[in-house]
């Protein structure tokens, strides 16, 4: 059974920092991506990294404040969010797919075929 599992949203004030994490089983994943929906707004993609070679990418929004990492023997992979606005404000979900991606299509909703449930994270003073 495939599971994605996300953790680490919360409270945040503008300026601070989160970590987020995707505890993903049952997959032997090609690529991992990480999207955000606020309300009224779709789904965005963020970030990605590919397995294989943990190349990573990033919209450019995010760029130089998040950070996307894996963790290989935990089949883990890290969102490190730095810097945060309250813009960054939103659901959080990890998706994953088994397929071979063009990679520069990776923080695109339909490459995914699996979906975590989202974390919530606000940045509120």
């Amino acid at each position: 059974q495939v599971q994605l599992v996300e953790s680490g949203g919360g409270l945040v004030q503008p300026g601070g920092s989160l970590r987020l994490s995707c505890a993903a089983s049952g997959l032997d994943y090609n690529s991992i991506g990480w999207f955000r929906q606020a309300p009224g707004k779709e789904r965005e993609g963020i970030s990605c990294i590919r397995r294989a070679d943990s190349m990573t990418r990033y919209v450019g929004s995010v760029r130089g404040r998040f950070t996307i990492s894996r963790d290989k023997a935990k089949n883990t992979v890290y969102l490190q969010m730095g810097s945060l606005e309250p813009e960054d404000t939103a659901v959080y979900f990890c998706a994953a797919t088994r397929k071979s991606l063009i990679f520069s299509s990776c923080l695109s909703n339909s490459q995914y075929d699996y979906w975590g449930q989202g974390t919530q994270v606000t940045v509120s003073s």
